[in-house]
């Protein structure tokens, strides 16, 4: 019987939003069994706002979340982090209103989230199995999740830019498999975009540290890219934290084109809504403890403070 986890210990670092360009200090601290995942903004008198789809604010180029009186933007890749090594029950407090970016990818917030270890509780995990499909649309963009045995996501992405143009990606969920695969992906950018962005609040913090920048005909980045289908492989990223809205772990093949964080939220809410196409299962555990899986490369060096 696969039972639900939380952090060992409290684990902190600090970094600058990605579209505030505030500088930003977070702390994971360990929660009880049911709690699910709480953001808290420790400036806003410590406001707690549960990482579920109600309290989803719409949003095009990040996830959102919040209720009265604060929110919490870009939370998507540490929600990602924290679905792939299993974690259901998870404090995160904030003194500001957007998850650091870090590297622009989950492979710091998977390290952090290493170096606090896991505690198994004891709590049965339940599991959102699928049992018909759901699909959502938009402008030829769409997202459909049809039964499976196991969480699968086939992504398609197609931008009118050679440096991207079609790309494809079929994951197979594991905790292994994101650490290795999908936890570098960085978030992208197109450097024609960055000043709408700026002028719309957004991007204020952006940088070449902490994402992937798309000039005329090549990427800025100095380094280059992490994986030829980085971009692909983000949008992946971007899914698993987004569908981690849902509160459980899901069993079900996700197909998606051209997709993005609205659509991912969309689908999510159409999931909740459509109870006969679902129900709560038992599933045994199959993952390996995440203090001794991850083997993929050191794309960062993440400040963890005393």
């Amino acid at each position: 019987m696969a039972t639900e986890k939380t952090i060992g210990k409290k684990v902190s670092c600090r970094g600058i939003g990605l579209h505030s360009g505030k500088s930003i200090h977070l702390s994971l601290l360990p929660a009880q069994p049911g709690d699910g995942i709480i953001f808290v903004r420790t400036d806003r008198g410590s406001i707690r706002i549960p990482a579920n789809e109600a309290h989803v604010i719409p949003s095009q180029f990040s996830t959102i979340i919040g209720t009265k009186g604060a929110s919490v933007q870009t939370v998507e890749h540490l929600l990602a982090a924290a679905a792939a090594l299993e974690i259901d029950n998870l404090i995160i407090e904030l003194d500001g209103p957007e998850v650091p970016a870090m590297d622009g990818s989950a492979s710091p917030f998977i390290a952090l989230l290493l170096e606090a270890g896991a505690t198994a509780q004891a709590k049965e995990r339940p599991f959102i199995e699928i049992l018909k499909p759901i699909r959502v649309s938009e402008k030829g963009k769409s997202i459909t999740i049809r039964p499976g045995s196991s969480f699968e996501v086939s992504y398609k992405i197609d931008f009118d830019h050679s440096v991207i143009s079609k790309q494809s990606y079929h994951y197979w969920h594991s905790p292994q498999a994101f650490m290795r695969e999908i936890a570098p992906a960085r978030t992208f950018a197109f450097l024609k975009d960055v000043s709408y962005l700026q002028s719309q609040g957004l991007a204020l913090g952006g940088s070449l540290d902490n994402a992937v920048v798309i000039g005329e005909d090549s990427v800025l980045n100095k380094q280059g890219l992490r994986f030829a289908d980085e971009f692909v492989r983000h949008k992946v990223l971007d899914l698993v934290g987004d569908f981690s809205l849902l509160g459980r772990p899901i069993l079900g093949k996700v197909e998606a084109v051209c997709s993005g964080h609205q659509l991912h939220v969309a689908l999510v809410k159409e999931i909740y809504k459509n109870k006969k196409a679902w129900r709560m299962v038992s599933a045994p555990s199959a993952s390996v403890s995440p203090q001794k899986s991850y083997t993929g490369p050191n794309y960062h060096s993440l400040p963890i403070p005393a």
